[in-house]
């Protein structure tokens, strides 16, 4: 697809021919446009339906002679029920155990003898698995996503073995690992009050060990189904052929109950929140912070994406000039939208998130103090158009970057999830539609709203080599309840 990219006018700008879907209707926007016309991509989307409720996405393009096929299934760590946190990941691990005609290690054999690559994730609001392989490859792996959405593998010893995989992963990724989950697991619990956004999302490891067959039977039916699941493939197909295959491998598949509502709303925060982790791993204290967004696809979402580009992507981000190079409180700052992922990939509450590792001769107050400034010049001020202009570029540059890379993977995540929350894949074409029409005005109210102190939760994490930090706090603590 690279071959694709133009520069016109001085700014970035990614152009696709759209080609006509198999009925002969154009597939997206016109991919036509005026040199005076906002800047757009123009991806071919096909959308089609199963009567049992999959929903295809086709995308043909026939510059890198691969096929990415990938299937996301509308659970993730939102969905997971009360009791068993952890599961949607755990689950995600059995799914790759076998199926009924490729048993286990079978599904990798076939993928990496064709050359190809496979993995799967869980993120907050779906699961996903997905293949890169030679286009003369795709309808073998075609067929192994049905055998293994049909009838995949999973009895007591193979429960048992990935519960002993994910607990082992949770130690080497979180608990064995100084800061763990810090940013993307304890920040949101303690920003957010409904569980379904504030629980642990890797698992807490009593919830994982306890998971049986019949809860795991259970989670299978409700969510691994095709009426819940979006299969994509894009890359250098045959459209018509393509949907025929998929037809004949998901098509028989039985399609389960309507997915039961899960409201996972948060109400408006109206008091900054502040929490401490006592890290006994942590060399350096650390500090944390998160303002609730936007919702998803508002005017303000796409303000609040402007913002984040001014405030923290690149060296040129005034907390970065503020906090690094002109205080020198530690040697970078990382944050962004959506830490497990990027905007556009979820579908309910989300967190702005700033993070950094800083001098343990600085205090947190100081250090917010400096935030601060920055953050309440942005509510005052508006930015300039200047600013404004080079931040749009910014992201679209790094949605280009997404959409087009050899494996195509970025490009089937965007038409996966605008297929899943929205209906709509054809979505990505009209993204860029909502960076143009942000203005300084809008930038200046969303700051306003959602980047007001009350919106905000702190989350200091604090070395504590030995233990004794905690113990004494977690003392004070019995003491007060006594009283």
């Amino acid at each position: 697809m690279t071959n694709r990219i133009w520069a016109a006018f001085g700014a970035l700008v990614l152009m696709a021919c759209s080609a006509p879907a198999p009925d002969g209707t154009p597939s997206g926007e016109d991919a036509t446009r005026s040199a005076s016309e906002p800047s757009g991509i123009q991806v071919d989307v096909s959308y089609h339906q199963l009567e049992n409720g999959l929903r295809v996405v086709l995308s043909e393009d026939h510059s890198v002679p691969t096929a990415t096929v990938a299937v996301y299934y509308g659970v993730g760590f939102r969905n997971e029920p009360r009791g068993r946190t952890g599961f949607a990941h755990l689950f995600e691990h059995l799914m790759f155990q076998g199926s009924e005609n490729l048993p286990k290690g079978d599904f990798d054999s076939l993928i990496y003898g064709a050359g190809g690559v496979n993995n799967g994730s869980t993120r907050y609001d779906f699961t996903n698995y997905f293949e890169v392989v030679p286009s003369n490859a795709l309808e073998a792996v075609i067929w192994a996503e049905g055998d293994r959405m049909r009838a995949p593998i999973i009895d007591q010893e193979v429960l048992e073995n990935q519960q002993g995989v994910v607990i082992n992963e949770v130690f080497v990724n979180v608990i064995n690992q100084p800061y763990g989950g810090w940013i993307w697991i304890d920040l949101p619990m303690l920003a957010n009050e409904n569980w379904h956004n504030a629980h642990n999302f890797y698992g807490d490891l009593d919830d994982i060990r306890n998971a049986n067959l019949e809860d795991v039977q259970a989670f299978f039916d409700t969510y691994y189904s095709p009426n819940n699941a979006v299969l994509v493939v894009a890359g250098s197909i045959d459209r018509q052929e393509t949907l025929e295959w998929i037809e004949r491998e998901f098509g028989d598949i039985p399609a389960s109950p309507p997915i039961p509502e899960v409201d996972v709303s948060e109400p408006r925060q109206e008091e900054e929140k502040f929490g401490v982790l006592y890290d006994r791993l942590a060399p350096q204290p650390a500090l944390g912070f998160g303002y609730h967004m936007p919702e998803r696809g508002t005017p303000e979402y796409y303000a609040m994406a402007v913002l984040d580009q001014i405030l923290v992507q690149g060296d040129d981000s005034l907390l970065n000039q503020r906090l690094i190079n002109e205080e020198g409180y530690a040697s970078g700052v990382f944050g962004g939208i959506n830490l497990l992922g990027n905007m556009y990939n979820y579908n309910g509450p989300m967190l702005w998130s700033i993070g950094m590792i800083h001098d343990d001769g600085f205090s947190p107050d100081e250090i917010m103090a400096s935030v601060d400034d920055v953050i309440e010049d942005l509510r005052s001020n508006p930015v300039t158009q200047e600013q404004l202009d080079r931040a749009v570029t910014k992201l679209r540059s790094q949605f280009y970057g997404i959409v087009d890379t050899s494996t195509r993977f970025g490009l089937v995540d965007l038409l996966a999830v605008f297929a899943l929350f929205d209906d709509d894949p054809s979505r990505i074409n009209r993204i860029e539609e909502g960076f143009d029409q942000v203005t300084p005005d809008l930038i200046l109210a969303t700051a306003q709203e959602y980047l007001r102190p009350a919106n905000r939760s702190v989350l200091r994490v604090i070395p504590d080599p030995d233990g004794s930090l905690a113990a004494a706090e977690q003392n004070a603590d019995m003491s007060d309840e006594s009283e």
